[in-house]
């Protein structure tokens, strides 16, 4: 299987000795290309590159020699561009998909002659390391692995549906009149309002707060979640708990530091880490301390968490119920509904079902999509 980098750093280096201008920028572009849209032909590839390191049209006549004669079979190159760094002596022009004087080499590695018709070879790539992390299970990496995904959880953004602010603005045009300003600007007409000024209210994105359970059956999913947290919830106003015996807010915590400092402090702030899961107890305190003093109302609740709690159901379900009403939306994250033979048996989760507005895993990266839409997604579903 081919080298990804290498590939790349070839067919770059051939078009920079033809002379044409190809930088590290269209370099890394290329790269970022193969690895977004893997070719499995040779016209892909061509289209791929073409699009990434061509920018003038004049260049595509020697972007294709020099094409044909990197993917085609070996060749002279010098004998037939010329001095590298001249763009005047490029490739003499030829029938397409042709070189000439050089024979094909097929996929199997069998050569044929010039004249015969050319046929398109497959293309093998080497996927990316990132790929192969992506639908990979949270629970199966390790440190140095989740470590790696931090600067792909850096690029996804963690939206949260707007509301609307007491704060307002100016506006050109509709219902709402704005009274003072109006009669501000009488004044210039003799009291006589002949144009209304009118306003409207800001827009703001709801709150986020997660309830991330850090017991024994969920400590690999919940570094995890709580790096995901860290690292792509700087966009929206988040708030970020832990639970397992008791309840801990970690925001604090993964204030002004690198992601695996927050984590190494959140470690310390927790000392129920891996400990036994509580989450009815847990959630009538979040309630109480929390939830009364207005930092629930309207906003977007994500509890992780799988299900188990030591609890009764009936406890869990009337907290729930009391956190749905005050609360926006409700996610639940559980990384075990992934399994297609899973069904919400346990105890604690068919308890907060009815009060959840979404449910997804968010076991992988490849399943961050569907969390990132339940946050964003305007209305309930319940």
């Amino acid at each position: 299987m081919a080298d990804l980098p290498e590939l790349a750093a070839s067919l770059t280096a051939a078009l920079h000795d033809a002379g044409i201008a190809v930088g590290p920028d269209r370099t890394r572009s290329f790269a970022r290309a193969l690895t977004l849209l893997p070719p499995s032909t040779t016209r892909e590839l061509r289209h791929c590159a073409l699009a990434t390191l061509v920018s003038d049209p004049e260049q595509i006549a020697a972007f294709d020699a020099v094409f044909r004669e990197v993917f085609g079979g070996p060749a002279d190159r010098g004998a037939q561009r010329g001095q590298p760094g001249d763009p005047a002596r490029s490739l003499p022009n030829t029938a397409p998909g042709r070189v000439p004087g050089a024979r094909r080499t097929t996929a199997a590695g069998c050569a044929r002659e010039p004249d015969a018709e050319p046929r398109e070879a497959p293309v093998p790539l080497a996927a990316s390391p990132l790929d192969r992390l992506a639908t990979r299970d949270f629970a199966d990496l390790s440190a140095e692995e989740l470590a790696r995904l931090s600067e792909v959880m850096r690029t996804l953004v963690l939206r949260t549906p707007t509301r609307p602010s007491r704060r307002r603005r100016t506006a050109h045009s509709g219902a709402r009149i704005d009274v003072r300003r109006t009669l501000s600007t009488s004044r210039r007409t003799g009291g006589y309002p002949l144009r209304l000024r009118h306003f409207e209210l800001r827009v703001r994105p709801r709150d986020l707060i997660v309830l991330c359970d850090i017991s024994g059956s969920m400590e690999p999913y919940a570094r995890a979640m709580l790096q995901l947290i860290y690292c792509a919830a700087r966009a929206a106003r988040a708030e970020v708990f832990t639970f397992a015996t008791r309840l801990t807010r970690l925001t604090p915590a993964l204030r002004r530091t690198g992601p695996d400092d927050a984590l190494a402090r959140a470690g310390r702030a927790a000392p129920d880490w891996s400990g036994g899961t509580r989450i009815a107890q847990c959630l009538a305190e979040f309630n109480e301390r929390f939830g009364r003093r207005g930092m629930a109302h309207g906003a977007v609740v994500v509890i992780i968490s799988d299900g188990w709690d030591t609890g009764t159901s009936a406890d869990l379900a009337t907290h729930m119920a009391r956190l749905s009403r005050v609360a926006h939306r409700v996610v639940w994250v559980n990384p075990r509904t992934a399994s297609p033979r899973y069904r919400p048996l346990v105890a604690g989760m068919a308890a907060a079902l009815p009060y959840c507005d979404a449910v997804v895993s968010a076991h992988n990266l490849a399943a961050l999509n569907d969390f990132t839409a339940a946050l964003s997604a305007p209305r309930r579903r319940r």
